[in-house]
């Protein structure tokens, strides 16, 4: 897929039968994210990341970039929403999998930080709206220095 520099542009040049899932899924996270995480593009996906003028440090492993939040991607096999809450707290982790059956009869295709959803019409708009209210702007830099401290101790 080709680098795109516009959210319209990423949707416009997925496989049409992805475009409304991709589409709505970004819709569920925009009305329900809380202020102050901004939307882009990069690396091939929509991304929501708490932007240089909130955190300057940005994402540690590259400093230039914003600490990001959620991203959602379409690859070939399926759409991947990551959320690294999810990938770092246990308690939203728990959360997750416990809300997913209330929102889905298909098995939980899910990574640490990452859920695959292999048909567009599978997705749990829904609960991806709830997901994306479960961390502010403040409590994910907390939790990521935190972690990042966790870690240069453990070295």
């Amino acid at each position: 897929m080709p680098a795109t520099k516009t959210v319209k542009d990423y949707i416009e040049s997925l496989p049409e039968d992805r475009q409304k899932a991709v589409n709505e899924i970004r819709k569920a996270i925009n009305k329900n994210l809380p202020k102050g995480f901004k939307e882009s593009v990069g690396s091939n996906m929509i991304l929501w990341a708490v932007p240089h003028s909130s955190y300057p440090a940005g994402y540690h492993c590259d400093p230039s970039k914003p600490l990001m939040l959620m991203c959602v991607t379409s690859t070939k096999g399926h759409i991947s929403l990551h959320h690294m809450g999810l990938y770092g707290f246990g308690s939203l982790t728990d959360w997750f999998k416990a809300e997913w059956p209330k929102h889905s009869t298909k098995k939980l295709d899910m990574g640490k930080g990452c859920v695959r959803f292999k048909k567009p019409e599978e997705v749990p708009f829904e609960l991806i709206g709830e997901l994306a209210t479960k961390l502010t702007p403040q409590s994910w830099v907390e939790f990521y220095e935190k972690a990042l401290k966790m870690r240069s101790a453990s070295k």
